[in-house]
């Protein structure tokens, strides 16, 4: 379990005793101000107690869906334009606008952790919106996998997500062309 320095109960850990129970490893310290009862603790747990509001999102998303076997660089991370940048080397932030955060936020299983991610519909219609700004190959290989999914996929959620943009018909038309 994870606790931020504020949540240890401040009669049983005074500066004193945090730092006895750290030397006895009875408490680790995983990151600054952030403790644990295990040695080792996944990073997605850290991610999810620091940034619980934050939502998996780009590559990391692509990654966790099996959509690429491309293992991120950085924790793509998508937060409210409004929010706070968040400064750590790991985490690419992406700031999203604030009426569309919400849409396709859902919630999956990764490595036994819970995390906040966008659903599949929502991460292909980012895929072709930042088309231009990913290699070649890696969108081959991301499209390749949607095709092979695509029963899977909602297409009236697609649709959804499409109209909150501008360029709306020239999104369904790239989705039609390279997608179904």
């Amino acid at each position: 379990m994870l606790y931020f320095r504020n949540e240890l109960d401040k009669n049983k850990y005074s500066t004193y005793q945090l730092n006895k129970a750290i030397e006895n490893k009875e408490l680790f310290k995983v990151d600054n101000g952030l403790y644990s009862d295990v040695e080792f603790v996944n990073p997605l747990e850290i991610i999810l107690k620091k940034y619980p509001n934050a939502i998996f999102t780009s590559d990391s998303a692509y990654y966790y869906y099996d959509l690429t076997d491309v293992i991120p660089d950085y924790f793509y991370l998508a937060t409210k334009r409004s929010d706070s940048r968040i400064n750590d080397k790991n985490i690419k932030q992406i700031f999203i606008p604030n009426d569309l955060f919400e849409f396709g936020k859902t919630q999956i299983e990764v490595e036994s952790v819970k995390i906040n991610i966008y659903d599949e519909e929502r991460m292909l219609v980012e895929l072709i919106r930042k088309k231009n700004l990913i290699p070649f190959d890696y969108y081959k290989e991301i499209i390749t996998n949607y095709r092979k999914k695509i029963d899977t996929l909602d297409i009236y959620k697609i649709q959804e997500y499409i109209s909150y943009y501008k360029n709306e018909s020239s999104l369904y038309d790239t989705l039609m062309r390279e997608v179904f």
